[in-house]
């Protein structure tokens, strides 16, 4: 019959197959250690070290103020406020915001040169013929309208 060969693994010590790879590091990864050294020298340099250093000792005062100051009222609804702003931005055609962004520049130019004097009483009736300027009133009075559908159907709710 058939005896096993006995068969003893050699004890392996992990710690000396780190101790190898870490021996090797200087010189395998020579170029990464070096651009690591001059971030680590930067952050220090620029107090960011110090900064976090003071974040990490102070952890539970940091984080009890940051979450005092998330749940104010006045964050949330400043929060609230701004999805609601990304949501509008969202549905308005880009073209024609780049047409509204493009007019707002030209109109404040032609105002900062128009503001040493005001406007006489027939340039502004002449305003009122002004393709362009009905074309915007015109606009404007749209958006209103809408705020105004808006309010109202607020109020009878």
């Amino acid at each position: 019959m058939a005896h096993p060969i006995a068969f003893e693994p050699p004890p392996r010590d992990p710690r000396a197959h780190f101790a190898a790879r870490l021996h090797s590091a200087p010189t395998d990864h020579a170029e990464a250690l070096v651009s690591a050294m001059q971030v680590v020298q930067l952050l220090h340099d620029r107090g960011v070290l110090d900064l976090l250093r003071g974040a990490l000792g102070s952890g539970d005062a940091l984080v009890t103020a940051a979450v005092g100051a998330a749940s104010a009222p006045e964050s949330v609804r400043a929060l609230r406020n701004l999805m609601v702003l990304i949501n509008t931005l969202a549905t308005i055609d880009p073209s024609l915001l780049a047409d509204v962004t493009r007019a707002v520049p030209e109109a404040l130019c032609q105002a900062r040169i128009e503001e040493a004097r005001p406007p006489g009483l027939w340039k502004l009736l002449g305003t009122f013929f002004d393709r362009d300027f009905r074309r915007g009133l015109a606009a404007a009075n749209d958006i209103f309208v809408g705020i105004g559908r808006n309010l109202s159907a607020r109020a009878r709710t």
